[in-house]
């Protein structure tokens, strides 16, 4: 499946797009690296989020590019961020991205951690 385009898979608010343009540009990432968005083993709820940057998809990636942003998603966390909107805050309760997945059962307090 790499270089599969599936936008209603993952996608990121414009404040994301916006957070992650601002993140490259102060971090000097070059332009033609990607955001790796995974799931990994851990955490109070049993799984967590990971992000990354990433110079080029690895075999069995799904790549999804969104407003100039390429997203790197390997087929297991695919399965666990199908629907999920990436969103950034900077409210009172803290500045971060936030995973909005519609397949969490359970979260942790943190938002950091979630079950299926």
């Amino acid at each position: 499946m790499t270089g599969l385009q599936l936008e209603s898979e993952i996608k990121m608010t414009e404040k994301a797009v916006k957070e992650v343009k601002k993140i490259m540009r102060e971090n000097k990432v070059p332009e033609n690296y990607g955001l790796r968005v995974g799931v990994k083993g851990g955490g109070c709820s049993g799984l967590t989020y990971s992000l990354g940057f990433d110079a080029a998809a690895k075999e069995g990636d799904t790549t999804i590019e969104q407003d100039g942003i390429k997203l790197f998603v390997d087929g297991r966390s695919l399965f666990y961020l199908s629907g999920t909107v990436l969103d950034f805050t900077d409210g009172l309760n803290g500045k971060g991205f936030v995973f909005n997945n519609p397949n969490a059962t359970k979260t942790c307090g943190c938002g950091e951690s979630f079950g299926v």
